[in-house]
């Protein structure tokens, strides 16, 4: 996958070089110009796959670059970059097929999505079959993914062979088909055509998107696009049985055919605001009303404490509350419940970790970050929570010690350990000498008593430091330690930090 970076300021040229070389070794940087001139003579002398270029430049700018390469029949992808927010620098993209518009500065997120994006473009592109070449659905693909411009020769082709003008109106249908994509597809395209069977007088063609997850379906040839939405409402997603999303917009011009998808698709995560199955119909989603998202803390306080306690079904019963805090007949933004969810997980994460629950590294956050943010539906959600939960392990973690005097020791320390209870008084419990314990107990654990009760007290104080709102002394009695100084002394020889930044930093 051949690269090239067009952009005049240095400093975000070598950020870009950098991002990706981080992103994947498929990707390769031929070269990096730093004006749209220059970009344009690397261009045709290297062919990239994928161009990354900024919009204001000297002696020629981006757009007019782009303009210059796709007039020459050139097929680069381009990402286009820029600090100008203003929608005719956007549509001058997309009029050229761009299909990725990031504005500075660039997150990594949105950079990594934004290069996945484009090849898989390509992939596809690069798995087109010959035979497929002039059909309606290469053409509408072609058109609609930003492969290839409306040309004259395209407009009295469609004309003549499918009765289809450039100026008359197209109705887009999305059926969104999520993880079950791949496995699903072929029953898509059998349940779509079943479904339109019923109406005489539509002409339509059907097209995948892997990279959307998607069926697409264009209709070309119908009488009302009001009656044919009713009917997606009314009948079809209660005969798809929550397994689709649909969304659908009607727009007028082959040239819309380019931004058409691209509008319509970020809306389609709005179904994750409705309890049940809703037509996503875009404009008229924009203007829906939306309320405040409200994060239920309450959830938050209870899921630490149920993690800490190793209670798998209180944990389960917790997820499940707040599953159903944004199921109470209100609607709101999907992006505010995503991010709900993103904070959520976060906590559970970091709790996790602390309590030693869930093993370290076993979720990647970036790519758990992309999936929440990319979901459609509350199953996907739903997925995704329990991804997290299948990597935890709630089972105490039993004592490795095979001294039976030792275990009984390990288990007076677990239940008397915020009394202060010395070595000396659990040696008179177990009628042994303390010196005969404290040689059994530190050739068993690997530790000396004073060690084992000082980690176990301190694992106890991280416990009621995340879930709890408890002030320090209080924490510092609850573990067995009069002295908050004192406390708080150990509290950083352990664990690096005082008890208040711990705190500070898992909240």
């Amino acid at each position: 996958m051949k690269v090239l970076i067009v952009e005049d300021e240095i400093r975000i040229r070598e950020g870009l070089v950098k991002l990706i070389e981080k992103i994947d070794s498929e990707f390769e940087v031929v070269g990096e110009a730093v004006d749209g001139a220059s970009g344009l003579e690397m261009c045709k002398e290297q062919q990239p796959d994928i161009i990354i270029t900024d919009i204001k430049m000297p002696k020629m700018d981006g757009l007019q670059m782009l303009s210059e390469i796709y007039g020459s029949g050139l097929k680069s992808k381009a990402i286009v970059i820029s600090a100008y927010s203003e929608f005719e620098y956007a549509r001058g993209a997309m009029k050229l097929g761009v299909t990725e518009y990031l504005l500075k500065p660039i997150s990594l997120m949105d950079f990594s999505k934004a290069i996945n994006n484009i090849a898989e473009q390509i992939y596809e592109d690069r798995r087109k079959k010959p035979e497929q070449v002039g059909t309606l659905e290469q053409i509408v693909r072609d058109i609609m993914f930003g492969h290839t411009k409306v040309s004259s020769e395209t407009i009295d082709y469609l004309d003549n062979v499918y009765g289809i003008d450039k100026n008359q109106k197209f109705l887009i249908i999305c059926a969104y088909m999520g993880n079950s994509f791949d496995e699903k597809r072929e029953l898509g395209y059998k349940f779509l055509r079943q479904a339109f069977s019923g109406y005489k007088d539509i002409k339509y063609t059907l097209l995948e998107s892997q990279y959307h997850k998607s069926i697409v379906m264009l209709l070309y040839s119908y009488e009302d696009g009001h009656d044919i939405e009713r009917f997606i409402q009314y009948q079809l997603l209660n005969q798809a049985g929550g397994d689709l999303v649909i969304g659908c917009e009607e727009i007028t011009g082959l040239d819309s055919l380019t931004v058409g998808l691209s509008d319509l698709y970020p809306y389609m995560d709005w179904n994750i605001s409705f309890e049940e199955g809703i037509v996503i119909s875009y404009p008229k989603i924009t203007h829906v009303q939306t309320t405040i998202c409200i994060y239920p803390i309450e959830q938050e306080n209870e899921i630490k404490s149920a993690i800490f306690a190793r209670d798998e079904k209180r944990v389960r019963q917790v997820f499940n509350r707040f599953h159903e805090s944004f199921k109470d007949g209100k609607i709101y933004n999907p992006r505010e419940l995503k991010e709900c969810y993103v904070r959520f997980l976060w906590t559970v994460l970091e709790v996790g970790k602390e309590s030693g629950c869930r093993a370290e590294g076993t979720i990647q956050r970036q790519k758990l970050l992309d999936k929440i943010m990319n979901s459609k539906t509350t199953q996907e959600l739903d997925d995704i929570c329990n991804e997290v939960l299948s990597s935890y392990e709630f089972t105490e973690q039993k004592t490795t010690s095979n001294h039976l005097v030792v275990r009984k020791a390990e288990g007076l320390i677990h239940e008397f350990y915020n009394t202060g209870i010395t070595l000396d008084e659990i040696a008179g419990k177990l009628n042994i000498t303390p010196e005969y314990l404290g040689t059994q107990f530190h050739k068993e654990t690997g530790k000396t008593y004073s060690a084992y009760i000082k980690d176990y007290r301190i694992t106890k104080a991280k416990e009621l430091l995340i879930s709890t709102s408890l002030k320090l002394y209080e924490i510092a009695d609850k573990v067995g330690y009069q002295d908050p100084k004192y406390f708080s002394k150990v509290f950083r020889e352990v664990t690096g930090q005082l008890p208040a930044e711990y705190r500070r930093t898992i909240k």
